[in-house]
C-alpha cells in the first residue's frame, strides 16, 4: 500500500504516523451511458473499497486519527452521529479491530431501512451507545463517558485537520493514477459533501498537484454542519500544519482549491429524499453497477447526472463513491440485545419501508397512517393526474386506500 503524502514530502513521515488500515489506491473504473442528451463517460473512484472490513471515505481518516489515539495512549475512542452514520459505524470497527474500546453519542434522524442493521452492527461490535442531543445534558453526558477514561474524541464525521489529511493524501493517489494512465484528468469531482472533511483535503491535495479540477461539493448535511466559510478555515488550519510539519509544503495550497458549493440537491434536509435521489440511485445501480445510499452517495450522483444532461461537451466527469460496499459480516440476532440500546433508539427497529405503488420511490413509517402521510407530497407532485382524476369516485379512492392498506399490513 502506498503512502502518496509521505513519498512526496518525506519529512511528513516520521512526524505524521499513520495505521496502515486502507488498500490504497481505491480502483478506477470508467462508463459509458446513456441519456435523454446522448452518450456520456463517467469515471468512478471506489472509495467504496477503502477496506475489505468496512469501506467508504471514512477510513483515510481514520488512519490518521486512530494512530494518533493509540500515540497519546488512549484506550478508547468516542465519535458523534446520527443513528445510521456511516462514520460511527466505520469507527467502531476499525476501533476495536485496533483494542480500541468505542463510545458513540448518537442523534436521532429520519428513518431509513438500513438504520436497524447499522444499530444491530453496534451491538454486536460492544459499541457504547449514547443518546445524544434532543434535549439531553451534553456536560452531564461528557463526563459520565469521557471523564477519567482515556478517551480520544473524534470529531463529528471525522472531520479535523488531521482527518483532512487522509484526503489530502487521496488528492496525491489520485494524481499519481492520472500520471500511470489509469484515467485521463478529469474536469469535474463529483462528492458528497457532509461535515465537509473529505472535500477540504481532496481539494488541497489536488492543489499541490497543480491538477485544474473543479470539486463539486454536493451538500448532503444541514448547514449548522456544512457551511462555506468552515470549510475554508478547516482547509486554512490543515495547510498551515502541514506546512509546521514540512515547510516544503505551501501555505498558499489552500487558496488554489477549485471548490464548486452545491446546494441545490439536498432534497429539503439530512436523510431526506426525493424523485430526483431516488433516480440517480436507480441509474447508478442499473448503468454504473453502484450501490448506492440515498443520504449521501445518491445526491451527489443527482447532481453529477443532472449536469450531464445539461451539458453539450461532454464535460470529463469523476465520481468519488464514498459509499461502503463492503458487506458487513453476519450478525448473530441472539449474540446482542435490545437492552444495551438506548430506549429511544428502539422504534427504528418498528418501521416499515414500502414503495408506492405507482413507481419506485419509497417512504416509511410505523403505522400505515404515518407511512401514508410521508408519501403524500410525493403522490401530489409525481402523479398529480392520477390524484386529480375527476372520474375517481369515492368508492374507487377507499378501494385504492384499503389496496395499500393491505400491503403495508403484510410486508
Amino acid at each position: 500500500m502506498t503512502d502518496y503524502l509521505a513519498n512526496a514530502y518525506p519529512r511528513l513521515a516520521g512526524k505524521l504516523r499513520k495505521r496502515s488500515i486502507a488498500s490504497l489506491p481505491t480502483p478506477i473504473s470508467h462508463h459509458e451511458v446513456q441519456l435523454p442528451a446522448g452518450t456520456r463517460s463517467i469515471t468512478v473512484k471506489h472509495d467504496d473499497q477503502t477496506s475489505l472490513i468496512y469501506g467508504g471515505n471514512k477510513v483515510r481518516k481514520l488512519e490518521y486519527i486512530l494512530q494518533r489515539a493509540q500515540d497519546r495512549g488512549a484506550e478508547r475512542v468516542a465519535t458523534f452521529g446520527a443513528v445510521g452514520s456511516n462514520h460511527a459505524l466505520a469507527t467502531a470497527i476499525h476501533a476495536r479491530e485496533a483494542g480500541l474500546g468505542c463510545t458513540c453519542f448518537l442523534a436521532h434522524q429520519k428513518r431509513t431501512p438500513d438504520i436497524p442493521r447499522t444499530l444491530s452492527m453496534h451491538l454486536e461490535l460492544g459499541t457504547e451507545i449514547v443518546r445524544y442531543g434532543g434535549g439531553t445534558n451534553r456536560l452531564e453526558l461528557y463526563r459520565r463517558y469521557l471523564q477519567n477514561r482515556k478517551t480520544w474524541v473524534i470529531p463529528l464525521g471525522g472531520t479535523c485537520w488531521l482527518g483532512a489529511i487522509g484526503f489530502v493524501n487521496a488528492g496525491l493517489e489520485l494524481a499519481a493514477q492520472i500520471e500511470s494512465a489509469e484515467l485521463e484528468a478529469p474536469e469535474r469531482i463529483y462528492i458528497a459533501n457532509g461535515t465537509m472533511g473529505s472535500v477540504a483535503g481532496l481539494a488541497i491535495g489536488l492543489a499541490l498537484e497543480n491538477l485544474p479540477v473543479e470539486v463539486h461539493a454536493v451538500r448532503v448535511a444541514d448547514n449548522r454542519f456544512a457551511k462555506r466559510e468552515v470549510l475554508d478555515r478547516l482547509m486554512n488550519k490543515t495547510t498551515t500544519l502541514l506546512n509546521r510539519l514540512d515547510p516544503s509544503i505551501p501555505l498558499e495550497a489552500a487558496t488554489r482549491t477549485r471548490i464548486i458549493w452545491r446546494d441545490d440537491f439536498y432534497a429539503g434536509g439530512y436523510a431526506a429524499v426525493d424523485d430526483t435521489t431516488t433516480h440517480a440511485v436507480e441509474f447508478a445501480r442499473d448503468n454504473l453497477g453502484l450501490a448506492l445510499d440515498t443520504t449521501y452517495t445518491g445526491k451527489a450522483m443527482a447532481a453529477l447526472l443532472h449536469d450531464l444532461e445539461m451539458s453539450c461537451d461532454g464535460t470529463s466527469t469523476l465520481f468519488w463513491n464514498t459509499y461502503n460496499s463492503m458487506p458487513l459480516p453476519p450478525i448473530d440476532s441472539d449474540g446482542h440485545s435490545l437492552r444495551n440500546l438506548p430506549d429511544q433508539f428502539k422504534r427504528y427497529y418498528d418501521m416499515k419501508t414500502l414503495k408506492c405503488d405507482l413507481c419506485e420511490a419509497t417512504a416509511d413509517g410505523e403505522t400505515f397512517e404515518e407511512w401514508m402521510t410521508a408519501l403524500r407530497p410525493h403522490y401530489m407532485e409525481a402523479h398529480a393526474d392520477v390524484m386529480s382524476d375527476s372520474s375517481k369516485t369515492k368508492e374507487d379512492m377507499e378501494r385504492w386506500m384499503a389496496e395499500n392498506k393491505a400491503r403495508f399490513d403484510a410486508a
